[in-house]
């Protein structure tokens, strides 16, 4: 899962890049109204925390440019994220500020200073409603994976996964059935400006596969991976799919 953190302190956007990376996201930071623009134009995001009080204006003017899907200079914005969750985090405490956050279409308002670990949890059922889940872990057959854990069980027994592993496994599993390209599934594993091996997604994929069976990750050839639904059966091989 990748995360957007719109904050212009460096120290807690420092703190809540480690908080989050621990929990398993990939994180960028921007400090800016245009810079955190830019990035949502040119790179795909699951989640953005975002601050109000900005050097270059109001947060909410950015959550409203998202929601409407709205370039300044009026011409078409093909920005995928309309529909990405917002968490507002800010000093602001007034019950009018957080109406006003909420109803200019956030998803969620925490007030600083805030809890990590509370934090996570807002951000895990923010996502977990996105996904059209009610229930907090996700199961597929014989395996369940809880993103409050995170940990993975393969019929009743632990299984133990590297982070990288843990994100690509939570990554296909919230889009089955939906085939995610190589460059996908690297967007959600990495941060902008890291260093990603040119086969990682493959090695990830292999030790998967390795520890929780060859038939639970599908490789479309030229393509991309995805993990089937439980009941549409996909589970044999083919020529395109294996």
């Amino acid at each position: 899962m990748r995360a957007l953190v719109v904050e212009d302190d460096p120290g807690i956007g420092s703190g809540l890049t480690a908080s989050l990376r621990q929990g398993g996201y990939a994180v960028d930071v921007c400090q800016t109204l245009d810079a955190a623009w830019a990035m949502l134009s040119v790179e795909p995001f699951d989640v953005m925390l975002l601050d109000l009080g900005l050097p270059d204006g109001d947060g909410l003017d950015l959550l409203a440019r998202l929601r409407h899907r709205r370039e300044p200079s009026g011409g078409r914005d093909a920005l995928p994220h309309r529909d990405m969750p917002v968490l507002i985090m800010t000093a602001r405490d007034g019950v009018s500020d957080r109406i006003s956050g909420l109803d200019s279409g956030a998803d969620d308002y925490i007030v600083k200073p805030f809890d990590a670990n509370e934090l996570l949890a807002r951000l895990r059922a923010m996502l977990r409603r996105a996904s059209g889940r009610s229930k907090p872990v996700i199961e597929h057959g014989d395996l369940v994976l809880d993103p409050a854990a995170h940990t993975v069980q393969l019929a009743g027994e632990y299984v133990t996964l590297g982070g990288k592993e843990f994100a690509l496994l939570l990554t296909l599993l919230q889009a089955r059935p939906q085939v995610l390209s190589r460059s996908r599934l690297e967007s959600a594993l990495y941060g902008f400006g890291e260093t990603v091996e040119s086969n990682a997604i493959e090695v990830h994929v292999h030790h998967l596969r390795r520890k929780l069976g060859e038939s639970l990750i599908k490789t479309v050839r030229g393509v991309g991976y995805f993990v089937p639904r439980d009941d549409d059966g996909t589970g044999g091989t083919s020529t395109r799919a294996r």
